[in-house]
C-alpha cells in the first residue's frame, strides 16, 4: 500500500506499492510513479512524467512534462530540471524537451539540468552543478558548466 499525506494534492495517476508522498506535494493527472519511491515535501510532478521504482525525490524539486526517471535515482533538494529550450511567457513549444535520468544516477542539491539532457547510468551530478550537455554512464560532474572530474564504477 502507498502512503499519501493528507496535505498532498494528488490527481488521478499511477502510484506504485510502498511509495510515500509527503505534505505539500502536487502530482498532476497522468503521472506514473513506481514502487517504493519517496516523494518529499514541496515537490511538483506534472502529468507527462514517468518515474521508476526506488526513486528518492527530496524537497523543492519540480519535475516537468517529458521527464523520464529510471529506477534507483536520487534527486537532491532544490535540484532544477527544465524542459523548454526557448521559454517565453504564454508561448508553448509543440513538445517539451524532457530530461532522462538513467538507472542509479544521482543529482546533487541545487544542481540545474538544461532541457533534453540525459544523465547516464550510475552517473553523479555534484551539488550546484549546471549541466549543459549529456553526462555519460558512471561519470561524476561538477561546476558551471559541469565538467567530468572522474568515473565511478
Amino acid at each position: 500500500m502507498s502512503f499519501i499525506h493528507d496535505l498532498a494534492d494528488v490527481a488521478k495517476c499511477k502510484i506504485g506499492e510502498g511509495t510515500k508522498i509527503w505534505q505539500f506535494v502536487v502530482i498532476l493527472k497522468g503521472a506514473e510513479i513506481g514502487r517504493n519511491c519517496n516523494i518529499c515535501a514541496h515537490t511538483l510532478i506534472e502529468g507527462d512524467v514517468i518515474i521508476g521504482n526506488n526513486v528518492t525525490i527530496k524537497s523543492g524539486v519540480y519535475i516537468w512534462d517529458g521527464t523520464r526517471i529510471a529506477d534507483d535515482v536520487f534527486i537532491g533538494p532544490n535540484a532544477t530540471l527544465t524542459n523548454d529550450l526557448m521559454p517565453r511567457s504564454k508561448q508553448y513549444p509543440d513538445s517539451f524537451s524532457g530530461i532522462r535520468l538513467e538507472k542509479g544516477s544521482s543529482i546533487g542539491a541545487n544542481a540545474t539540468l538544461l532541457p533534453g539532457i540525459t544523465i547516464g547510468k550510475e552517473a553523479m551530478v555534484g551539488a550546484g552543478a549546471v549541466v549543459t550537455q549529456d553526462v555519460p554512464e558512471y561519470a561524476v560532474v561538477i561546476g558551471n558548466p559541469a565538467k567530468i572530474i572522474r568515473y565511478i564504477k
